[in-house]
């Protein structure tokens, strides 16, 4: 990888099996395995015959129905893409034959689950990361990195706002071809019928695993819920090490253009993120000012893929024996962070410990 980033040794492949061939699998990890150097595909796996024939196909290797099948091939790794409910006894099956496991966001069903999946790997001496990409966006690591020169931290606010309309032409725009199995679709839906819960779980791993990263761990949190029809709108403060609190919100939809990005004040200094749709393969702008030279500064870094990085940081974890990012133990406190939400919209935005 460029900028620095860390490769396998020598000649060695990550020998890598995908487990489950829908939508998030077929745009975004298999494009980037097929592009990631330090990495091999050597099956793919889902209940679906449809998808795993059309996907096994498309890229070249066998394409079972039965997970232990795959399982069973010369694997080093498999990276998990299977509905959320699945994350725990597909992670488990995957450590217990002795693999490291790259598991889509969020981590598992609630954080009970994800603890014992970060426990078991840790008792099979596997590698867990979670997927959350951002992590893998080099303009993120200098905004993070900058957060220590600019404190103390005296505020932030952090928002995530996924598009009405336009995300659907967007996607269409931006997307390869993708096989549709439309018995599984149907079956997904009702899953998200629950739209309050799925719509929070999902986005709200992403955006809570962004202030965790560049803030630390969180000590407590309030939120509310905001809702016009079918559009939902969570708001709140967290609480933080290294700040009295940080403003958050979570739209799903807006009518307008996806938008995502940090503000972050210190005593001497500040943060500004922009962040894009992640298919436009486009790293964040990050604008850093220095009140004591009064200057800004940031680095332009063009187009990347954060999908490809975390996979090759994942496979350098695992050739060098170092440490995931996100780790299992990221993943857990993503999710706890979420249900917390939900409880303090439960409670008329009651303040949460944590």
């Amino acid at each position: 990888m460029a900028n620095g980033e860390p490769v396998l040794r020598g000649d060695s492949l990550l020998r890598l099996g995908v487990i489950g061939c829908g939508r998030i699998a077929q745009v975004a990890h298999l494009p980037a395995i097929a592009k990631e150097p330090s990495v091999q595909l050597v099956g793919v796996s889902d209940p679906s015959s449809v998808l795993a024939r059309a996907v096994g196909a498309r890229y070249g290797v066998p394409g079972y129905t039965d997970t232990a099948e795959l399982l069973r091939e010369d694997l080093d790794a498999v990276l998990i893409a299977v509905p959320d409910r699945f994350h725990e006894s597909v992670g488990a099956q995957a450590l217990e034959a002795g693999l490291h496991v790259l598991i889509e966001k969020p981590a598992a069903l609630d954080s009970a689950q994800a603890i014992e999946l970060t426990k078991l790997a840790a008792e099979r001496g596997r590698k867990l990361q979670v997927g959350a990409m951002r992590r893998h966006d080099p303009a993120l690591r200098d905004a993070q990195q900058a957060v220590a020169d600019i404190g103390p931290i005296l505020s932030a606010s952090f928002w995530y706002r996924l598009p009405s309309v336009l995300r659907g032409s967007t996607e269409a725009a931006l997307f390869p071809p993708v096989a549709v199995d439309e018995t599984v679709r149907s079956t997904e839906a009702e899953h998200k019928a629950d739209r309050e819960t799925y719509l929070l779980r999902t986005h709200g791993a992403h955006v809570f695993d962004s202030v965790r990263y560049l803030l630390g761990d969180a000590t407590a949190l309030r939120a509310e819920l905001v809702r016009n029809g079918a559009d939902l709108h969570w708001q709140g403060s967290i609480a933080t090490v290294s700040t009295a609190a940080a403003a958050f919100s979570i739209t799903a939809n807006v009518h307008s253009e996806y938008a995502e990005g940090v503000e972050i004040f210190g005593a001497q200094g500040h943060i500004r993120i922009r962040s894009y749709f992640p298919f436009y393969r486009r790293a964040s702008s990050v604008r850093i000012f220095d009140e004591r030279s009064l200057q800004w500064r940031g680095t332009d870094y063009g187009a990347v893929d954060p999908y490809q990085r975390q996979l090759a940081a994942f496979a350098a974890a695992i050739a060098q024996d170092g440490a995931t990012d996100p780790c299992g133990a990221d993943g857990v406190a993503a999710l706890q962070l979420i249900e917390a939400t939900a409880r303090s919209v439960a409670n008329d935005g009651v303040r949460v410990a944590l």
